[in-house]
């Protein structure tokens, strides 16, 4: 899909990579500006997130290496980078400079706070950046503390997701009128904008402040129960028609106990009957009840389990190779994955590119 666009990456942590890794897998050429030496104690010297991409090691410190730095930014379409503001620009590859040699460079920033504001300059990560946007607010279940998985809201959803709509956007912009931008990707924003689909229930009355007493974050058909065996299992039947199929399999069709599917007072007691109804059972015996059915149940899976899951396994959602498991590219194009190649060592492709670079001068 993005087949003859060129893209940059001054190598980072988290959310940049990552939506770098998606760039590649649409189909961008992506080279990967990575420091000498070892990789970072998070990602190690072989990163799942370079895979699809190229390798050239720079020292951006040297003299030479950054000549050879700003001749590929000025060759590409666009540039990725996650350092804190200010930084690249102290390195003399900031967005005015950058764009005066490339006009249509669309420069994607990540950062978690935002280029601007009181906390633009201080640390923070996943957790710290969508507590204060407010989108871990109704994460977790009632009277527990919020809890999301890791990564997921903040550095992937609400941080390298919103980096690439940006990238692209700017991309459209550049081909059409021939003019590139600059992207403020912030997790804070991106996580922030992320609960529009949940504050739109606030006027109907179905989001309220205090925790476990909204549509999606209190009821006991919207939780995960632990079953005999110590497996989870997750329940959400929103619509009625859902609501009562999981009361049918459930055998609780007749319960007027349960009958009341919308009653904030009555979720606690409701829940806690479930809780002592499914641990009566291991994981094995509730997924062959749900078994096909739309109660909208199913068991939470680590990921090796997800692997082997019919339906992953038919999409071959996971897969495994000589790295381990990893999580094949998404979305899909016609029905059809794309193949991408595995991350690339530190440096790999050094001699080619730069050969490449002196023949182009």
């Amino acid at each position: 899909m993005l087949s003859g666009l060129r893209v940059i990456e001054i190598e980072g942590l988290g959310p940049a990579p990552f939506a770098a890794m998606m760039l590649a897998e649409l189909g961008a050429e992506v080279i990967v500006i990575h420091r000498p030496g070892k990789g970072s104690f998070v990602a190690g010297d072989r990163n799942l997130l370079d895979r699809g991409k190229r390798s050239i090691t720079l020292d951006l410190k040297d003299a030479g290496d950054m000549d050879v730095a700003r001749a590929l930014i000025a060759r590409s379409d666009a540039l990725i980078e996650g350092f804190r503001p200010g930084v690249m620009e102290r390195l003399g590859l900031g967005p005015e400079e950058m764009q005066r040699a490339n006009p249509k460079l669309v420069y994607g920033r990540m950062t978690g706070w935002g280029q601007d504001g009181p906390r633009a300059q201080t640390a923070g990560h996943d957790l710290n950046y969508i507590a204060t946007s407010g989108a871990l607010w109704y994460a977790g279940a009632p009277g527990t503390p919020p809890q999301t998985p890791a990564t997921m809201v903040g550095d992937v959803g609400g941080g390298a997701l919103y980096l690439v709509a940006g990238v692209l956007a700017g991309l459209l912009r550049a081909a059409r009128g021939g003019v590139g931008t600059v992207v403020d990707a912030a997790i804070v924003d991106g996580s922030a904008h992320m609960m529009a689909l949940l504050m739109s229930m606030a006027p109907s009355g179905h989001l309220r402040t205090e925790r476990g007493q909204s549509l999606l974050d209190g009821p006991h058909w919207s939780r995960v129960y632990r079953c005999h065996c110590g497996g989870f299992l997750s329940v959400q039947c929103l619509e009625p028609q859902f609501y009562a199929e999981f009361l049918r399999l459930m055998g609780l069709g007749d319960d007027p106990y349960f009958a009341e599917q919308h009653d904030p007072s009555a979720w606690g007691d409701q829940a806690a009957a479930l809780e002592a109804i499914f641990a009566q059972h291991p994981l094995s015996h509730w997924a062959t009840i749900f078994a096909g059915s739309d109660a909208c149940v199913a068991p939470v899976l680590a990921p090796n389990d997800a692997a082997t899951e019919a339906h992953m396994a038919a999409r071959a959602v996971w897969q495994r190779n000589d790295q381990g498991l990893e999580p094949a590219p998404a979305p899909r194009f016609d029905g059809q994955m794309r193949a991408v190649s595995a991350p690339p060592a530190r440096g790999a492709q050094s001699e080619e590119i730069r050969a490449w670079l002196a023949s182009e001068a």
